[in-house]
């Protein structure tokens, strides 16, 4: 197909598809002529995941070229592309010297090790948390720390639940789509099981009975 038919099929405009192949998000079509080229099915699902990563994911267009590296990488190991994709999804957060960050880490690295979890306790969703909990503990709530362990439990569960759902995809395009969907859709769903669980919970504890 040529780069209208492209732009048709995948909802993308002309102008927004050759910006992605300059910034080398997507690969280029194949010349037929020295003014045209012919694109694909592959250059279809690719435009739909960027377009994911950029519109539901909230990546930038780097961090965007930097998946799509690890993608075309064929000689690494799908743990480590998945790992790519999961890492340039954590929010980043600032905190300033002296905000109980060094405590915060300590904390996060025993649970880590305690629970035996194959992750690094210097990598972004360590850090993430860290800076949870130092926010926490700087609010007067560091108590809140002592059910640390039951979302953790929480979260094995549901980290579980993803990884199962992303296994039932074979392509490496398909993993990083369903990493995606399964981040970022699965936290908004995540997010509102748990408003609705605590409504509930509420209700029961401190509700009237009726």
């Amino acid at each position: 197909m040529r780069i209208g038919e492209l732009s048709r099929e995948s909802g993308v405009s002309v102008p927004t598809i050759k910006f992605y192949v300059r910034e080398g998000l997507l690969p280029a079509g194949e010349l037929t002529s020295p003014n045209q080229a012919s694109y694909g099915e592959t250059h279809v699902q690719r435009l739909r995941l960027i377009r994911a990563l950029l519109d539901v994911g909230g990546l930038s267009v780097a961090a965007v070229r930097e998946v799509m590296a690890a993608i075309d990488d064929v000689d690494k190991p799908i743990h480590d592309l998945l790992g790519t994709v999961a890492t340039r999804m954590v929010p980043r957060y600032e905190r300033g010297p002296g905000s109980g960050m060094e405590e915060a880490r300590e904390a996060v690295g025993a649970l880590i090790g305690a629970r035996g979890w194959q992750a690094h306790a210097e990598g972004p969703a360590a850090e993430a948390l860290a800076t949870a909990l130092a926010a926490l503990e700087e609010v007067g709530h560091g108590g809140f720390a002592e059910v640390l362990d039951v979302y953790a439990d929480a979260a094995e569960r549901v980290a579980r639940a993803d990884v199962d759902y992303v296994a039932h995809h074979v392509a490496r395009e398909e993993l990083v789509e369903s990493v995606v969907v399964g981040t970022v859709i699965g936290d908004a769903i995540f997010s509102a099981l748990r408003r609705l669980a605590q409504t509930d919970a509420s209700g029961r504890l401190f509700g009237e009975a009726t």
